[in-house]
């Protein structure tokens, strides 16, 4: 039996980026936790497949396709839920993108590009959001950091910057929106198989290091994110503000 401090029951869900990979296992979870999930994406198909595939498991799930770059698509998305569904209780800015170029190679474009999904929509969505939310006095925000929002390494310092952008956005929306009970922390996955990682999952010399390297000696599977999210969605979680949770099977704890 669940306890009442983690039941999700009657809470509105937003994730964005969640028709699959990491967003799709929160939107799992914070369902199994008896949340109304609102899946989100760029692209229709893919949202509406992912709401299917949930939806015959029996839980409360529908979709919302809007691109997190666009400022009206966000007020539209966001207006649109919170009159035909509900109140956004809960918040997981999931969507995000990996361009992995050396430094010197990396292109204007390619930085912008990045920097705009990975951390210019949390500022977005977040704040779209979070005015609902500070209006009501009560809410609960989840940004998806990285074990790069501390750690650097070659080739993605794009996303590693936009990463630790993300840890310092949500600091400072604690700083701002705690006083209205709202609060908003951060999960940052270590090595995840994942879409975007199944390049480095297949490379057998990579694997061999990370496993080396991390304490719990192998790749995270994204159901094991589901525990963090849903604490951090919950009661439970309710005077924790402004902190990241680092999931990364020990990896950042030792030298």
């Amino acid at each position: 039996m669940t306890h009442s401090l983690f039941d999700l029951t009657g809470r509105v869900a937003l994730i964005t980026g969640s028709s699959r990979g990491i967003g799709y296992a929160l939107a799992q979870g914070l369902a199994e936790s008896g949340s109304t999930v609102v899946l989100n994406g760029s692209q229709p198909a893919g949202v509406d497949q992912a709401v299917e595939t949930l939806a015959a498991a029996g839980h409360a799930v529908s979709g919302r396709a809007f691109d997190v770059l666009d400022p009206a698509a966000v007020r539209e998305g966001v207006a649109g839920i919170e009159s035909e569904i509900g109140p956004i209780d809960i918040l997981i800015n999931n969507a995000g993108i990996q361009r992995r170029v050396p430094l010197l190679e990396c292109t204007e474009e390619t930085w912008q590009e990045v920097i705009d999904t990975n951390l210019s929509s949390v500022f977005r969505v977040g704040r779209e959001v979070a005015r609902g939310m500070v209006a009501r006095g009560r809410g609960k925000i989840i940004n998806i950091c990285s074990l790069q929002s501390e750690l650097g390494r070659y080739s993605i310092a794009p996303y590693a910057a936009s990463k630790g952008g993300v840890r310092m956005l949500t600091r400072n929306m604690c700083a701002e929106w705690a006083q209205h009970n709202v609060q908003v922390n951060g999960i940052g996955p270590g090595y995840f198989k994942t879409e975007l990682t199944h390049a480095l999952v297949d490379d057998e010399a990579f694997s061999d290091w990370l496993c080396a390297r991390t304490p719990a000696n192998r790749w995270g599977e994204v159901s094991e994110l589901q525990g963090a999210a849903i604490y951090l969605a919950s009661r439970a979680s309710d005077y924790v503000n402004g902190q990241i949770l680092y999931v990364d099977g020990g990896l950042s704890a030792v030298v």
